[in-house]
C-alpha cells in the first residue's frame, strides 16, 4: 500500500477490466505544444505509479508525436521495470508513423514540437491492423496495448466533401472496428471502443458497431453538458458501455488555460466563453473550490462515467489530479453554479 494512493477500480463496460477512477493522458509525451526534456517525461511516469494502486491506465495514440509518446512511455516503463500487469495501455489506433521529408511534420502543423518523423492516416480494415502492430513495436515489445480504438473518427467524417464520400469514409472506420473485433476475439485485446470529440459521432458508430467503452473529449464538462448528450449517456449506462470522460477542463481553458477545445481562444470572438470562466471563476475563490477539483468533480458525476482522463505535463500536477478526485465539493457551491446559469438548472447529479 502506498501512501495516498487510489485503490478503487471499476468495471470498464463488460469487459472485465477493472480500472482506477483517474486515467493519464499522455500526448505531453509526444511534445504536444512543448518539448519537454525525457528527465521530464520519466518523471511524469513514475508519479502514475505513486499514486494509484496498480493496475495504472494510461491513455496513449500513434498521432502523439508520431509514435514518440509510445516510445517514450515504452522505455520509461522498462527503466522503471515496471510489470505487465501494472499497466493498462489504452492506444487509439488511426495514425502511422513514416518518414520525415520536409524540416516539420504535416499531419497537425504547429502542434508537435522536436518530432523526428511523420504521421499518416490510415483508417481501414488493413490500415488499422498496420497501426496496431507499429504501435506494438514503438513500445518495445514487452507492453502490449490490452484497450484499442479508432483514434477521433469525427475529424476524419468531417474531411468529407459531400455526403456520398463521407459514407465511404464512415465504411471505412466499420471496416475498421472488423480489424479490431478480430483482435479481441483472438484474445490480443481485451476492449474495443471510441472516442471522439464530437459525442454525436460515438452515437453514430455505437449504432453499427459492438462497443466496450466510449471516451468523450470536451463534451461532458462542467461548462458543456447538453440534455441530449445526457439522454445518451444513460442509454450507454443501460447497454454496459463504458465511460471515459476526457479533457474536462475544455483543454485547459476553464483552469486558465489560452486553448479552448486545442484552439487558442478569443477574448474578443468568444466573449460569452470568458464571461463563463470569470464567473467559474469568482464561485469557485467564494466557496473555496478549486477550479480543477471542479471540473474533475463534474465530469465524474453523471452515473455511467467510469473514470476521467487527465494530461499533464508537469510532475507534481499528477498527485494533484488524482487527490482531486477524492475530494468533495459542497452542494452549496452546486446551487450557486445552477442560480447564476453556469451549469444547467436541470442538472441532476450535483446540486
Amino acid at each position: 500500500m502506498k501512501m495516498d494512493s487510489i485503490s478503487e477500480k471499476r468495471q470498464l463496460g463488460t469487459t472485465g477490466l477493472f480500472v482506477p477512477p483517474i486515467i493519464f493522458g499522455t500526448s505531453c509525451l509526444g511534445n504536444l505544444y512543448g518539448e519537454l526534456p525525457y528527465e521530464t517525461k520519466l518523471a511524469i511516469v513514475r508519479e502514475w505509479f505513486k499514486y494509484i494502486q496498480p493496475p495504472v491506465v494510461v491513455d496513449c495514440a500513434g498521432k502523439y508525436g508520431a509514435g514518440l509518446a509510445l516510445e517514450v512511455i515504452g522505455k520509461a516503463l522498462g527503466e522503471l521495470a515496471v510489470k505487465p500487469d501494472d499497466i493498462i495501455i489504452s492506444n487509439k489506433l488511426a495514425w502511422k508513423r513514416v518518414a520525415l521529408k520536409g524540416t516539420e511534420p504535416t499531419f497537425e502543423p504547429g502542434a508537435w514540437v522536436g518530432i523526428g518523423y511523420d504521421a499518416k492516416q490510415a483508417i481501414s480494415y488493413d490500415g488499422i491492423m498496420e497501426c496496431r502492430q507499429q504501435g506494438n513495436e514503438l513500445l518495445g515489445g514487452r507492453y502490449q496495448p490490452q484497450i484499442v480504438s479508432v483514434h477521433d473518427p469525427d475529424e476524419y467524417l468531417a474531411s468529407a466533401s459531400d455526403e456520398q464520400e463521407r459514407s465511404r469514409l464512415l465504411g471505412r472506420i466499420i471496416d475498421g472496428y472488423k480489424a479490431l473485433h478480430e483482435l479481441k476475439a483472438a484474445g490480443k485485446v481485451k476492449a474495443v471502443g471510441v472516442g471522439a470529440k464530437d459525442w454525436k459521432v460515438i452515437r453514430e458508430i455505437a449504432d453499427r458497431v459492438q462497443l466496450d467503452w466510449v471516451m468523450f473529449a470536451c463534451s461532458l464538462t462542467v461548462y458543456t453538458h447538453s440534455a441530449e448528450l445526457l439522454r445518451f449517456v444513460e442509454e450507454l449506462r443501460s447497454r454496459g458501455i463504458g465511460i471515459i470522460n476526457s479533457a474536462v477542463f475544455n483543454a485547459g481553458f476553464l483552469v486558465g488555460g489560452e486553448y479552448f477545445n486545442y484552439r487558442k481562444a478569443d477574448a474578443k470572438e468568444q466573449p460569452e466563453l470568458f464571461a463563463w470562466r470569470d464567473g467559474f471563476m469568482r464561485l469557485c475563490r467564494k466557496h473555496n473550490v478549486k477550479p480543477d477539483v471542479a471540473c474533475i468533480q463534474f465530469g465524474l458525476s453523471a452515473p455511467g462515467v467510469v473514470a476521467i482522463a487527465v494530461n499533464s505535463s508537469k510532475p507534481h500536477r499528477i498527485r494533484e489530479n488524482v487527490e482531486s478526485v477524492s475530494v468533495r465539493v459542497s452542494g452549496d457551491f452546486w446551487v450557486a453554479m445552477k442560480e447564476e446559469g453556469l451549469i444547467d438548472r436541470d442538472y441532476p447529479y450535483v446540486g
